[in-house]
């Protein structure tokens, strides 16, 4: 039985922009760096970098990295695009929450959540 997430794994093609990525702009530390793979730490779980895999970008389906936004989710949003982070899609309300779909640097699918407002 599992107790938890202990990492999410995903390829990269380039692990120097892979890691300016998640580093420079989504803010997160890393952990640990090689040629071929590197370990993010995002608020305690990991996210390993590996780019003994090839990545592939898939237009349906596949993992989808969900972010919580440091803060307000539409200034987050405007902060990224100024990094140059390409949006999927527009924020989309609903009534578990609120989401935006994006790409990292090696095109594999990320989005901010905020859970509903009470």
């Amino acid at each position: 039985m599992a107790t938890g997430v202990a990492a999410v794994w995903v390829p990269v093609e380039d692990m120097a922009r892979a890691v300016a990525f998640y580093r420079d702009a989504l803010g997160f530390d890393v952990d640990e760096q090689g040629p071929d793979w590197a370990e993010v730490d995002a608020n305690g779980v990991t996210i390993g970098l590996n780019a003994r895999e090839k990545a592939t970008t898939r237009s349906e389906g596949g993992a989808v990295i969900s972010f919580q936004p440091d803060g307000d989710l539409e200034a987050e949003v405007e902060e990224l695009k100024g990094k140059g982070v390409s949006f999927t899609g527009e924020i989309s309300d609903h009534e578990w929450g609120r989401i935006i779909p994006f790409k990292d640097s090696e095109g594999n699918d990320l989005q901010f959540y905020t859970p509903p407002a009470n």
